[in-house]
């Protein structure tokens, strides 16, 4: 048996196949999820989720979330989620490095916790494609 994972955006369901495993970009880090695994309730940050169905990785860029663990079942609720497949990488590396200049030069408290979420959502995009499994 394997793990059923259903990843819900706030206008759609955007993946629901099964997997074997899955590593998810927590807010205390990466963890790794494979079949029975104890049941827990986590956040997810902004940053690269990888699921492997058989012999295949795929990897998503995920906008922060919640993620509950149950019965072989994971349910995953995020703000926004890209296939890497579907991100330009050119693209991606220039907007990257667009937001870490615009972080860089942030003043006041506001525009750096906006600046530092455009920063972690372009970073995200832009490792997604890096991920080589």
């Amino acid at each position: 048996m394997s793990l059923q994972v259903c990843i819900m955006a706030p206008d759609r369901i955007f993946w629901n196949e099964e997997a074997t495993e899955l590593i998810l970009p927590t807010n205390t880090g990466q963890m790794g999820v494979l079949k029975n695994h104890t049941p827990l309730i986590t956040g997810l940050d902004v940053g690269v989720m990888l699921v492997r169905t058989g012999t295949e990785w795929i990897s998503m860029a995920l906008m922060g979330g919640f993620a509950l663990v149950k019965d072989n079942k994971v349910t995953i609720l995020v703000n926004e989620a890209v296939l890497g497949s579907s991100i330009n990488p050119e693209e991606a590396e220039v907007e990257y490095q667009s937001a870490k200049e615009i972080l860089e030069k942030a003043n006041g408290r506001k525009e750096k916790i906006e600046a530092n979420l455009a920063f972690k959502r372009a970073r995200a995009r832009f490792q997604v494609n890096s991920v080589k499994m």
